[in-house]
């Protein structure tokens, strides 16, 4: 493998400020993230709290109890337990593990803990949160597959009518494996295919729902490096996180108002906001018949939003203590909880989540806190080998098929090839009985009202012809340079898929099926810089 860094734009304005750390955006954080200093800044913030070390890492353990285990995850468990800082991220439990993206942000989240311990000289583990608690199963239960030169999504095909928590979300076996076994034939049979067959086949014998699905895949492929993991929905992490739900409720009002003052200042800047919230919100969820619901402060008492039932304050604090397992976080509080939790040396951020932690400052604030470091995640692309050399047939450089992707380079070598002027020429024709059409509806109508649509019917008779006689052409044009626009078609689809970057689409199980699993260490061999650029991966 080769790495190489490239300036590609972010794929938002805020986030691409922050990346060149350029006010105003830098103000609505607490740390410089290019200051050389910034981590050891952290670490002396860090050292005036206090945190549940050792229940956390209780809890952590046995979470981690049923998944595959190393001596390095032992090692970051008794690190943790001591006097360990962490590097935190998270993301929900996608099928296979979901986008690469997922995958990008576990790396960055290894990298950047081994990048700081061995600087700071102090104890750094990486920690990935599963976001088990959210309850959109459709944005987690596909993933994509090229298929006739297009890029399919291929969902799974059970379905879940409830708003349920994906930690919640039961799957049957013979089922999933039927469906993992229909993606593989997909990407293609390899001297891979039976390892990553097999493989599959354990994580799914040995688990029932679909965030145990994830993290069992999560942890065969990243417990050499003592990566540490956690279920946001885990019960035993519900209770021990039963004080600062309590801390939320007192404070609804106070964390409401903090968010929406800076909110406001971040619109007067000339940014959209991206966490929608009402003047009502409590910021939490609680689960009532097997689904989850918004809570919300109205006509003095608390309600389910869009729902009949609620609560009294007393009725409320009641179901917290004795079940603190139906409460969750939403996107204001989640990070709150995690700050409480853990010792956090750094937050490592996707681009729309590093535009959500610019809103939360103020609420930081009200909890006495800073925010960590929000370092931005690696962005990388795997630029496939048989890719590049397509690439370099159509002299397209890698940052003009990052950035524009080839969709109009390919037009333009459509046009460039046809031969003639048949275009041309049907043009006119369709203009001349556009024109000659209309005269023989209006003398037509002088005879009888009746023949109208006869006419109509003659008229989208002839241009379906020449329509016909386009198409006709068209395809001949592509099935004589076919082997010309398949190279175009597989560089987008590789390089710009559905228009998105490739991380956004691409699964990282269509590489261990081409390369083996052996593809995940080349990845975390490399030396990365946590600089901004985009990582091109040369494989």
């Amino acid at each position: 493998m080769e790495l190489e860094s490239l300036y590609i734009p972010a794929t938002n304005r805020f986030a691409s400020l922050y990346l060149q750390q350029q006010e105003p955006v830098t103000t609505f954080f607490d740390y410089n993230i290019i200051d050389k200093n910034v981590y050891q800044n952290r670490l002396g913030d860090l050292s005036n709290r206090e945190f549940p070390r050792a229940a956390l890492v209780d809890c952590i353990e046995e979470y981690m109890s049923i998944y595959p285990q190393s001596s390095e995850v032992k090692h970051s468990l008794e690190k943790l337990r001591s006097d360990a800082v962490a590097v935190v991220g998270g993301q929900q439990a996608g099928l296979l593990t979901g986008p690469l993206y997922s995958i990008h942000k576990i790396i960055s989240i290894i990298k950047l803990a081994q990048k700081q311990e061995k600087e700071l000289g102090v104890h750094v583990v990486p920690v990935f949160w599963i976001a088990g608690e959210d309850h959109d199963y459709l944005e987690i239960n596909h993933l994509f597959i090229e298929e006739n030169d297009s890029m399919k999504k291929v969902g799974y095909p059970e379905r879940i009518l409830e708003k349920k928590m994906a930690s919640d979300i039961h799957y049957s076996k013979d089922q999933m494996e039927k469906w993992v076994n229909d993606i593989l034939k997909w990407f293609g049979e390899s001297k891979f295919t039976k390892d990553v067959q097999v493989s599959l086949k354990e994580a799914i014998s040995n688990t029932n729902t679909i965030v145990e699905f994830f993290s069992y895949i999560i942890m065969s492929l990243f417990k050499d490096y003592g990566l540490l993991i956690i279920d946001s929905a885990y019960s035993p992490l519900r209770k021990l996180e039963k004080p600062y739900f309590s801390q939320i409720i007192e404070g609804q009002s106070l964390i409401t108002d903090s968010l929406l003052s800076q909110q406001k200042n971040i619109q007067q800047q000339g940014f959209e906001n991206l966490i929608d919230i009402s003047e009502d919100a409590v910021n939490l969820f609680l689960n009532e018949g097997n689904e989850r619901f918004l809570l919300e402060w109205k006509g003095g008492a608390y309600r389910l939003k869009n729902h009949t039932i609620q609560y009294s304050s007393l009725e409320l604090a009641n179901i917290l203590s004795q079940t603190p397992e139906r409460f969750s976080n939403n996107v204001v509080t989640r990070p709150l909880m995690q700050e409480w939790l853990f010792p956090t040396l750094a937050f490592i951020a996707g681009p729309g989540e590093i535009a959500y932690w610019g809103e939360l400052k103020e609420v930081f604030k009200w909890a006495g806190m800073k925010m960590p470091p929000i370092i931005p995640r690696l962005n990388i692309t795997i630029l496939e080998r048989d890719v590049e050399k397509y690439m370099n047939d159509l002299e397209i450089s890698s940052e003009d098929a990052l950035i524009n992707g080839v969709k109009d380079r390919k037009a333009q070598f459509f046009m460039n090839a046809k031969e003639g002027n048949l275009d041309g020429e049907l043009e006119k024709v369709e203009e001349f009985l556009l024109h000659s059409y209309k005269t023989i509806r209006g003398e037509a109508l002088k005879i009888e009202k009746g023949l109208e649509p006869l006419i109509e019917k003659n008229l989208n008779f002839h241009l379906e012809q020449i329509t016909f006689l386009k198409r006709k052409a068209e395809k001949s044009t592509v099935q004589k340079h076919n082997v010309v626009f398949r190279k175009f078609d597989r560089i987008q689809n590789s390089l710009k898929p559905n228009g998105g970057p490739q991380e956004r689409t691409w699964n990282i199980y269509y590489f261990f099926n081409h390369y083996g699993f052996g593809f995940i260490d080349e990845l975390l061999q490399l030396d990365y810089d946590f600089d901004g650029t985009h990582k091109l991966i040369r494989i």
